[in-house]
């Protein structure tokens, strides 16, 4: 697996895997290669988080581990968690709901439920229970406005077409202007990078607080 620590000025995001292995079979992505071993259990997932914290000495009163590259003073070095590393979160429910309640308990690693991030490429009966379950925020690895090239990008679309998956992004528990939907959108040199796919975009997710995350 993989667990990715993101600092910026303002915050540090830390990407947490899901699953060993992947079996989405995603044509621009590279742990689509790799069989699926198996899914984490929850506390190997939440392990993510406190080996992170140790490796930074992310604990009031600690000095910031030597070389390491942390956020403002003063604040916590991991504030964010998002379910973007390698496999399906989806795929692996019950383990992430409960890895989540872990990495949010005031128990736990205390973190606010609206700065942990669930990414799923559209396992559509599994979105509702997500946002009923955790409160956490939801991104859509979407990539095509239309069925017929996210088939070849995103073969699960087969399985959950564009407008079921654009439906279960409506009716998201919580959803509101101050908890908008990330659509991640890799760019695709003349796959599906032009002016109309743009506009197509927009007309798509019309109604639905949205942020477009367009990934070079």
């Amino acid at each position: 697996i993989e667990c990715v620590y993101i600092p910026e000025t303002d915050r540090g995001t830390l990407c947490v895997s899901s699953q060993v292995g992947c079996t989405l079979n995603c044509t621009f992505c590279h742990t689509g290669t790799q069989r699926l071993v198996r899914n984490l259990s929850a506390a190997e997932i939440a392990a993510q988080g406190v080996v992170a914290r140790d490796l930074l000495h992310d604990y009031p009163g600690w000095e910031p581990r030597e070389g390491a590259f942390v956020p403002m003073e003063g604040g916590r070095y991991v504030s964010n968690i998002v379910f973007m590393g390698r496999g399906e979160p989806l795929y692996n429910t019950d383990a992430v709901i409960d890895a989540i309640s872990v990495l949010t308990d005031p128990e736990g690693l205390q973190l606010s439920r609206r700065r942990i991030t669930v990414s799923t490429s559209g396992v559509v009966p599994e979105i509702a229970r997500l946002g009923a379950a955790t409160n956490a925020m939801l991104a859509i690895s979407l990539h095509a406005t239309h069925d017929e090239l996210r088939n070849t990008l995103v073969p699960l679309n087969k399985k959950f077409p564009i407008r079921e998956l654009m439906e279960a992004c409506r009716n998201y528990p919580g959803l509101s202007n101050a908890r908008r939907i990330t659509f991640e959108y890799v760019m695709l040199k003349g796959v599906n990078d032009s002016p109309a796919e743009a506009k197509a975009l927009v007309r798509l997710l019309r109604g639905i607080p949205a942020k477009i995350n367009l990934i070079p």
